[in-house]
């Protein structure tokens, strides 16, 4: 046998194993999506064999090259993938797929299993946080390569399949990508031409080719998805384009190598069944015991990848070891960048706010960006085509675009939804911490990335501004009414409602703080008074989530607790019933979160159980204030859509003045 027929005698051997391992695992567990790795295998080695750079000595080596599948249900091809090349991945750990506790989860999670880049199986989610982390390459690139020291020099790989493409997050963010020619970014698309329901003709008929063209795109065609070598020569013409990015139709086949389900959506996501793989093994000629079988040569010949990978890391080591001798200032930045370290004086870097005076939080929150600039260099991000109102845009940055990727404002376009996942890209990829901003009422196009920057421990802070009716004659459409508790709802998050410029100072503090949690930002369009101007103090105050902003002159007959503007109105409103004798506590409450991670007695000591008259105040609905104001208490709030008209007359139209909150207490004390 020559040469190259052994060679691709053993470049099947590796694609059939990639194929079986998933096959028997989906098998095993009853459930899963075998059709997706066995169509997908030849492309996947290709990719895996012939270009990536990855180490599982050092997964989270800074240089590597990201792999992202994007079809996160194919999940089995990952890990066979893992497992093949080194990775803490084990054969046990493949057969315990989709079990409580394994490493091998229904879909791929990046906090869970270790060589996993991002969490995908939402489609589409995978194809935008694949462009951020083509972004955060070039960024970094233009921000620490020398002459001599191309210290970032790597690509983003996925594989993305008629559902991503399919999915409108994708449109978004494939034209941002060509509009920024990110030439580092290459995509398979597994264009197996089948979904759930059947063929894509149903429902998908559009000229993808052409679709990516006019995005800016390359798009190359390889006609046999088994052709493991003309793909890889796609993959070698891709990377010789340095001004688009590329996709690389692959015209495959689903469940390949299955007689009676390959091409057909009964091998989506099913177990073939005892029967099919029986048949499916003939048809390849593969053993049909062991299951999991890992052959020898298939062993040495993919743990190939791991032994370049590990050449390529010690010789990137060395690099950044010359890197630090010659550009010793940049060595220090990196160090910066990468382990994102806050300044010990950050506090003492915050704006200063004047007693009394008026600033829509949204503008203190601008101002806060722009105090911490020099500070965080590595804190970047932008705006969905509002930067104007978010106030996301600082001064004396340049946008980043394709002829200047040193720039750190950036343009998302209209993009929400694919803004909010770029982002949560760019910070997996490392060496960035990403902000971005919109109207509150605009985060219903985001919640899907949102959702996932909780789920993966992102720290992404997402600015949203004109927080409630208060932004006035745009009307309900634009007025956020249930999406406080919207928000409020996601697992592992932090929302804040500051109620001034220090509470707002303190919001950014706290979710710059909390690095591994996402922080969601809810600021008003209109002024509202600084209440305490001592940032410092606010801050300890904020870190609680929760605490008594005015304390009435005798001991509280009642409760009354407001977020965001409405803080102000809950102040007047206990100031008129002060002077009718009743004594009524105001609470501020920006972070319900963090009030909720305080011991029993500081939440005790700031709404005490004793006091049973209880008000909430916000401009939102009141569903999820019984948790506070309980069977006694009353929310004032909204539970219809808002209206069009000058925001006074609004709060004043829906019940929000001093008189309704002063009498609301009134009648809850009876």
């Amino acid at each position: 046998m020559s040469i190259e027929n052994v060679a691709t005698s053993v470049a099947l051997q590796s694609i059939n194993t990639i194929r079986f391992l998933a096959v028997d695992a989906v098998q095993k567990a009853n459930s899963g999506h075998p059709g997706m790795p066995m169509g997908a295998a030849p492309m996947a080695y290709a990719t895996w064999q012939n270009h990536l750079n990855l180490d599982p000595k050092a997964p989270d080596w800074p240089n590597r090259d990201r792999f992202v599948l994007s079809a996160g249900h194919g999940s089995m091809l990952i890990y066979s993938l893992l497992h093949l090349t080194g990775f803490d991945l084990t054969l046990d750990d493949l057969k315990d797929f989709r079990q409580i506790g394994s490493k091998t989860p229904g879909h791929p999670e990046n906090f869970h299993t270790t060589g996993i880049e991002t969490t995908t199986g939402p489609l589409g989610q995978g194809f935008a946080n694949g462009v951020g982390m083509a972004i955060a390459e070039a960024m970094l690139a233009a921000q620490f390569n020398r002459p001599s020291f191309d210290v970032v020099d790597h690509y983003t790989f996925a594989i993305a399949g008629d559902g991503d493409l399919m999915e409108g997050i994708s449109h978004e963010a494939g034209s941002l990508a060509g509009h920024l020619k990110l030439g580092k970014l290459i995509y398979l698309y597994d264009d197996n031409e089948i979904t759930i329901d059947g063929s894509t003709s149903l429902a998908f008929t559009e000229d993808v080719t052409g679709r990516f063209e006019a995005y800016g795109w390359q798009v190359l065609s390889v006609e046999d998805g088994n052709d493991h070598a003309a793909i890889d020569t796609a993959i070698r013409e891709a990377k010789a384009e340095t001004n688009r990015p590329t996709l690389i139709r692959v015209h495959s086949i689903i469940g390949y190598g299955s007689p009676n389900k390959a091409g057909t959506s009964s091998s989506h996501g099913s177990p073939l069944g005892a029967d099919e793989i029986s048949l499916t093994k003939d048809a390849l000629g593969w053993p049909h015991e062991p299951t999991f079988l890992v052959p020898d040569v298939v062993r040495v010949h993919m743990g190939s990848i791991a032994t370049r990978g590990e050449a390529a890391r010690k010789e990137w080591e060395a690099l950044m070891s010359r890197y630090a001798e010659a550009h010793p200032e940049l060595a220090k930045q990196w160090i910066q960048w990468h382990s994102k370290t806050l300044p010990e004086n950050l506090v003492d870097l915050l704006p200063q706010f004047e007693a009394g005076s008026k600033l829509a939080t949204r503008a203190a929150s601008g101002k806060v960006l722009g105090a911490l600039d020099d500070a965080l260099p590595f804190l970047v991000g932008g705006s969905a085509d509002l930067a104007g109102s978010n106030l996301t845009a600082i001064k004396g940055r340049i946008g980043f675009q394709a002829d200047t990727p040193q720039g750190r404002n950036f343009f998302f376009g209209v993009r929400e939804h694919a803004m909010a996942s770029i982002c949560n890209g760019m910070n997996l990829h490392g060496g960035l911490r990403t902000f971005n901003g919109t109207f509150l009422v605009f985060s219903d196009y985001m919640r899907p990335a949102i959702r996932l920057s909780a789920l993966m421990e992102q720290g992404v802070i997402y600015v949203l501004t004109h927080d409630s009716i208060g932004l006035g004659e745009d009307g309900p459409t634009h007025q956020p009414v249930e999406h406080f508790m919207a928000l409020r709802a996601i697992p592992n998050s932090l929302f804040f409602r500051p109620c001034d410029g220090p509470e707002t100072a303190a919001a950014w503090v706290l979710a710059l703080e909390h690095d591994s949690t996402p922080s969601m930002l809810a600021l008003s369009r209109q002024g509202l008074p600084t209440i305490n101007p001592d940032t410092a103090t606010v801050l300890d105050r904020v870190r609680k989530g929760a605490y008594v902003i005015k304390e009435p002159k005798g001991a509280p007959d009642a409760l009354i607790m407001a977020t965001g503007s409405e803080v102000e109105l809950a102040i007047k409103a206990a100031d008129i019933l002060e002077s009718e004798g009743v004594h009524a506590r105001v609470v501020s409450m920006p972070s319900w979160e963090l009030f909720e991670s305080q011991n029993a007695d500081y939440k005790e000591s700031v709404l005490p159980s004793s006091v049973h008259a209880r008000v909430s105040v916000e401009a939102g609905i009141t569903m999820g204030w019984e948790r506070y104001v309980g069977l006694k208490g009353r929310s004032i709030g909204i539970n219809t859509f808002g209206a069009s008209g000058p925001a006074s007359e609004l709060f004043e139209h829906f019940g929000f003045t001093p008189e309704h909150v002063a009498q609301t207490v009134r009648e809850t004390i009876g």
